[in-house]
């Protein structure tokens, strides 16, 4: 009895001491990422870009590691290869769309990368039919179920991982802020939720994450609204926050100006008029933006989380713990990024649908210029624009009978 007690005792002060050291792990690797994360942010656009698309492969790789059969890959020819080349046809057709939307003016004007943009489509077209046609060639008898299993696991993948990080990205040329406030919503959700579980979580929120429970997705909610207001109240103070991308070098320091979209800027809203005896005023100024967090951070509270919940049964499938060891005390990549791509894909649609300022841009109607006029009528534009830049004295009328010279 005495032996079974003293075993038991053991048992649980290594159990405590493998829990400590994993929270020590965990808590410096949690510094190291939140260090790094800050260090590119200030770096610039284009590093932050470059942390998108590594964690977006890394994810990838994670996932469609878990349907292979290693044994069955290496009598099958094209396998893993054609995997990685629908990745590569995928990556190349969303960032090739991104890149020729926000730099249009610099692609379009550059004779070798002219054929690239405006046949960017047909291009992506034409190489995923070469996967598709390299799949259905490397077809072998009595591995038909496994190979079709494979071939719908990648595109899924694709989908859900691939296509929701592409949107991340936009988020990031559409300003910084519209990336760093909705990953932090999740992270600042992720915490609360376990805080608030842990004091006073009883009712079991879904089977298939027991731990998880009502009382903390109720107040991770909560205690997300409120920071969420309070870090957007600090961030569109910066000017680097919330200005678009106009060049890839820009960094956090390159002080970067630009005319700010109007729900950064103060508009007066009327009081209810229930609230009026209360706080004695008709009128109050604030920025409209701190509405609009309110609902990303309702659906970072809400919805965001069933990213994580379909991963939890993703690896319960699979009966494996983590995606992976790639993060040391945390697992995998995807074990961190389950919910930050479905609320990067939320925050794009939200951004396009009810913020953005849809105006001509100069690639718009550069574009429209090259694929729809004829050479006559585009040096006839040319020459027009020239002579109203002269009327309005932008030009002189040497620079002005030199650009004809040079036309006729």
């Amino acid at each position: 009895m005495v032996a079974c007690r003293a075993i038991l005792t053991f048992v649980k002060r290594k159990e405590r001491e493998k829990k400590r050291q994993n929270f020590i792990v965990r808590t410096i690797w949690t510094i190291v990422m939140i260090g790094g994360f800050a260090a590119l942010l200030a770096a610039g656009h284009i590093w932050m870009i470059a942390l998108v698309a590594a964690l977006q492969i890394l994810t990838y790789k994670e996932v469609i590691a878990l349907a292979h059969d290693k044994s069955r890959q290496r009598k099958l020819p094209y396998g893993k290869v054609l995997t990685w080349y629908l990745l590569a046809s995928t990556v190349y057709l969303l960032y090739g769309e991104s890149v020729i939307y926000y730099f249009r003016e610099v692609l379009l004007v550059d004779a070798l990368l002219l054929p690239f943009a405006t046949h960017h489509r047909f291009i992506s077209y034409m190489l995923y039919i070469i996967g598709f046609v390299i799949f259905v060639s490397s077809l072998e008898k009595g591995h038909y179920q496994y190979q079709f299993t494979q071939f719908a696991f990648t595109h899924v993948t694709l989908l859900l991982v691939v296509v929701q990080a592409h949107f991340v990205m936009n988020n990031i040329m559409s300003g910084m802020f519209w990336f760093v406030l909705p990953t932090s919503l999740v992270i600042i959700n992720d915490i609360f939720a376990y805080l608030c579980g842990i004091t006073f979580g009883r009712t079991p929120l879904i089977k298939i994450s027991p731990k998880k429970t009502v009382e903390g997705f109720v107040g991770a909610w909560i205690s997300t609204v409120i920071f969420g207001m309070l870090l957007s109240y600090f961030l569109i103070r910066w000017q680097y926050m919330i200005c678009p991308i106009s060049d890839f070098s820009e960094n956090a320091f390159s002080n970067l100006r630009c005319d700010p979209n109007p729900v950064f800027l103060k508009r007066s809203f009327n009081v209810p008029r229930f609230l009026i005896p209360l706080v004695y005023q008709t009128t109050y100024e604030i920025e409209p933006i701190h509405y609009h967090v309110i609902i990303m951070a309702t659906f970072a509270s809400l919805m965001a989380p069933f990213g994580g919940f379909f991963a939890s049964g993703l690896k319960r499938t699979f009966n494996i713990k983590d995606f992976g060891d790639t993060i040391p005390g945390h697992g995998g990549i995807t074990d961190r990024m389950d919910c930050q791509f479905l609320m990067g894909f939320f925050s794009y649609m939200y951004y396009d649908s009810f913020i953005a300022s849809h105006h001509l841009r100069v690639g718009s109607v550069l574009e429209t210029a090259i694929q729809s006029l004829t050479l006559a009528e585009q040096l006839q534009l040319v020459s027009a624009l020239h002579k109203y830049l002269y009327n309005q004295g932008y030009i002189t009328e040497d620079t002005l009978e030199c650009l004809e010279m040079v036309m006729s």
